[in-house]
């Protein structure tokens, strides 16, 4: 029971990383109402799409950095400096007078985003236990979507606050102050998770590969027991012995044989997970819903309910992944994205409007919440070996990070260009492919230790 209480406490502080990450990531989409005519970003597109995505220039850097970093100085100390940075984001967006400055804020925000997106899932996966490892990685994607519902539910409740007394109508209040207030409650949870992670041990395999065998030691017996540390040394003193000169952790690891394979599937699965085009209900929930003849009034409170079903359906993923395994769920989502674009398309091409379209949006986010959102994570937390874990991590999701910016800055002038029916349409062909490709590619990983994968996949 200790043993459990303990790996808890890692696991949750650390998937704190992914709170914040689902709170930076989202609390723009509803702020956007107020900030737009607050900076006078209403007649350009590409000032619009620059907003949303400029923190995506700071998740790229962040997850390039950290990667490098994470293997030279330790999970934990990129754990707190994500902290540190979400905390200066969220008080500096807040307090910007000038789009310049508020692009600057973002972008320190994204730097957040990408490390901690890059190293939550890897700590989680070092600490945790082969059978239990696919449920507690989803723990990160759990408190991701929590940090999303979080921002839903305070945009939500601040818009109201400001423009409630006008029938939902944009006050010059509510331009000045609405978005600010949203950004500034991010820095609560920031600075918990700052102080939390002050406690939290270094990943024991990061310590034993760096030869502080009983500092791993003891941390591998309070979550597993005598047994479990010994053999969990062992197999990590074996894979280091085995790994030759290709043993030091850095990007020149990276050309090792054996790598290029998995790297490939890495990041082919980064850049699906965003281009499957879940993400743009979130970031542009407004354009969404006001297509399907929505409000303004409705839209904040749709977004809720989407958020929910978010939740609600990554729990599904929790009780899943170990048991269905990360292949199936990945094929499952994949196939149903794109049957449920294609209807989506078709519906928006005809002009159907009101809940029937919110029905196919929250079944769209459930399937993608139950699949590809979780574990994608989770296959990229255990498929790359412990000597370049962060190197390889980085790569992936400097990949996934590029695949989303482009996702995000180009949808604005793709809604203008084809229409929503047109851009679902393109994302259900990018799903079919995705499909094929994880079905040609991508082996089962449940069930198998962190260094039973590693001599398996290396040498495929």
């Amino acid at each position: 029971m200790k043993q459990q209480a303990y790996l808890w406490t890692l696991c949750l502080v650390s998937a704190m990383g992914g709170l914040l990450f689902g709170y930076d990531w989202v609390v723009i989409g509803g702020a956007k109402i107020f900030y737009e005519p607050f900076f006078g970003l209403g007649g350009a597109a590409s000032l619009r799409g620059w907003a949303m995505s400029c923190a995506l220039v700071g998740c790229l850097a962040g997850a390039l950095l950290s990667g490098a970093w994470s293997d030279r100085y330790g999970r934990k100390r990129m754990l707190l400096l994500a902290a540190l940075l979400f905390t200066v984001s969220a008080v500096g967006t807040g307090v910007a007078d000038r789009f310049g400055w508020f692009v600057v804020a973002r972008i320190v925000g994204g730097l957040g985003i990408g490390i901690a997106s890059n190293v939550s899932p890897v700590y989680i996966a070092e600490v945790t236990p082969a059978r239990l490892r696919g449920r507690f990685v989803s723990i990160n994607q759990l408190t991701t979507v929590l940090g999303i519902l979080l921002a839903q539910v305070v945009n939500w409740r601040i818009g109201e606050h400001f423009t409630g007394a006008a029938g939902g109508a944009l006050t010059p209040e509510s331009v000045e102050w609405a978005w600010r207030w949203m950004l500034w409650a991010a820095a609560v949870p920031a600075l918990v998770f700052l102080v939390l992670a002050l406690f939290v041990p270094e990943s024991p395999r990061w310590s034993a590969l760096r030869g502080r065998t009983e500092a791993a030691r003891r941390v591998l017996t309070r979550i597993g027991g005598e047994r479990y540390a010994t053999e969990t040394l062992a197999s990590l003193s074996q894979l280091s012995a085995g790994a030759g000169s290709a043993g030091g952790a850095g990007w020149r690891a990276l050309k090792a044989p054996g790598l290029g394979g998995v790297l490939l599937v890495g990041i082919v699965l980064a850049v699906f997970q965003q281009w499957c085009g879940l993400n743009v209900v979130f970031n542009y929930a407004h354009e969404v819903f006001s297509a399907a003849g929505y409000a303004v009034s409705d839209i904040l409170m749709n977004i809720v309910v989407t958020g929910v079903t978010n939740v609600v359906f990554t729990f599904v993923a929790i009780r899943t992944v170990d048991r269905w395994g990360r292949r199936a769920l990945m094929l499952f989502g994949s196939a149903s994205l794109a049957v449920i674009y294609a209807v989506l398309g078709a519906c928006y091409w005809a002009g159907v409007s009101g809940v029937f379209m919110l029905a196919l949006v929250v079944l769209a986010i459930a399937c993608y919440a139950m699949s590809l959102a979780p574990v994608t994570w989770v296959v990229l937390s255990e498929i790359f070996p412990a000597r370049v874990r962060g190197a390889a991590m980085a790569v992936s999701t400097f990949f996934l990070w590029a695949a989303s910016f482009v996702l995000t800055y180009t949808f604005p002038s793709l809604n203008e260009a084809v229409g929503a029916a047109g851009a679902f349409w393109l994302y259900g062909a990018i799903c079919v492919a995705g499909f094929l490709f994880i079905r040609a590619r991508l082996p089962e990983t449940k069930g198998k230790t962190l260094e039973e994968l590693e001599h398996e996949l290396t040498r495929r």
